[in-house]
């Protein structure tokens, strides 16, 4: 039995859902513990392109139990398109193979009404960049205690009472604060009770079934979205996104105890990307950067964004360690490299002449970090087709040592491509 927790290293889009998919074949329930349809992981499989937003990856894969616990805000319309989606594809999803934590709160059309009007208010540079999609508000509805759970779906009464509060108060905010127009309960209620009739055989208590998975001696795997400085604690705040993004929330986010977690994996793309705003000290902003977003296809599986590209940022990945207690690296995209004469890592920043190893807490003084490069040559040769780490060529081998160096983390996984069979398992955390 192994219980291992994946976690994005950067800014997100790391390559997670890759990773997730591989551990999957060794897993027994999947679980993803935070965040909402702000984030996506694409997956080809076999040729073709699966991207996920809500249910886990491992959903892929027959006779394997996905969860979906509590600390993730949930969109029950994007969670039944999705759901259709995999159907029509000839995967139909069944209750035997999904679970949906009865202590999940909704994102409700207010939240996303909310979003928008609220990320519109700002002034040019203060924006987020939010998706839009309702996740902000609907966890700061969590906090305030005033959420509605999945759970109350199957409660009609509970959820109309708890609904009409909600609408009474959003709508003063619509009307009076930012001039758009109001919400009805009606039509809110009528919407969401036909969503109910679809996902109740779904919704059960995940942090039970996680326990006697545990006691039966399965393995289980924790997925989580985004990536460490998104975190909402610990990121590049306020730019950051609305939930705990590392390692911690597996457990907070899903009912599992900490001295249950066996293994943490980080994924770590070979270079850095951001979508969205906020500091990037890494990010490059000629050939290079447009080589890398080209090559790597560097668009959000969400919001379709194109993603800021930067050199890799050894500063961000010693924090990620630090805060996540990473045991082991997968790098992802090492392939995108390939071709670049000289590669560089920030190993240090620099501020008004004093020398960084860690990122401050403040925003403006985050904003104007300057890297401090180490340089190693690249190589030329395409390793798309490498099985094993022996078959890369010595440069991209000396590239990967000097990451584990560095962060003083092995190397577990290594990605060379986006297929499953572009992937080397170099250790396996659930053996």
């Amino acid at each position: 039995m192994a219980n291992v927790v994946i976690v994005g290293t950067q800014w997100g889009d790391e390559g997670k859902g890759k990773i997730v998919d591989l551990l999957t074949g060794y897993a027994d329930y999947v679980v993803r513990f935070q965040g909402g349809n702000n984030a996506g992981h694409t997956l080809v499989v076999d040729g073709k392109k699966y991207i996920f937003h809500l249910i886990p990856s491992g959903i892929l894969y027959e006779k394997k139990m996905c969860c979906i616990a509590n600390g993730v805000v949930i969109d029950p319309g994007i969670l039944l398109e999705e759901m259709d989606k995999l159907a029509a594809s000839g995967l139909p999803v069944q209750p035997s193979r999904l679970m949906i934590s009865e202590r999940a709160n909704l994102i409700m059309p207010y939240h996303k009404l909310l979003d928008a009007a609220s990320e519109s208010a700002l002034k040019s540079g203060k924006k987020i960049g939010t998706t839009g999609r309702g996740i902000g508000p609907c966890y700061g509805d969590k906090i305030l205690r005033h959420g509605i759970k999945t759970g109350d779906l199957l409660d009609p009464a509970l959820f109309r009472e708890k609904l009409a509060e909600n609408v009474e108060e959003k709508n003063f905010l619509f009307t009076k604060k930012f001039g758009v127009k109001s919400v009805t309960v009606d039509a809110i209620y009528d919407e969401f009770m036909r969503h109910a009739e679809r996902l109740a055989p779904f919704i059960g208590n995940v942090s039970v079934a996680l326990d006697q998975g545990r006691k039966a001696g399965k393995h289980i795997l924790f997925e989580g979205a985004q990536g460490t400085q998104l975190d909402i604690d610990h990121g590049t705040y306020p730019f950051v996104t609305s939930s705990n993004t590392i390692a911690g929330n597996a457990c907070t986010g899903s009912g599992f105890g900490p001295s249950h977690i066996d293994c943490v994996i980080g994924i770590l793309k070979a270079y850095t990307t951001r979508v969205g705003e906020g500091p990037f000290p890494s990010e490059l902003f000629d050939a290079v950067g447009d080589q890398l977003q080209q090559k790597g296809g560097e668009f959000g599986a969400t919001t379709g964004r194109k993603r800021r590209c930067g050199w890799l940022d050894g500063v961000i990945a010693n924090e990620a360690i630090r805060l996540n207690g990473i045991n082991g690296l997968a790098i992802t995209k090492l392939d995108v490299l390939s071709g670049q004469p000289t590669l560089k890592m920030a190993t240090a920043y620099d501020v008004g002449g004093k020398t960084l190893t860690a990122t401050p807490a403040n925003i403006k003084h985050f904003a104007k970090l300057k890297p401090i490069y180490e340089e190693m040559p690249g190589w030329s040769d395409e390793i798309g087709k490498a099985r094993s780490i022996d078959e890369l060529p010595a440069k991209a081998r000396d590239y990967v040592k000097r990451i584990e160096e560095f962060t003083e983390t092995p190397v577990y996984i290594l990605s060379v491509g986006p297929g499953r069979e572009e992937t080397m398992l170099l250790r396996n955390p659930f053996a």
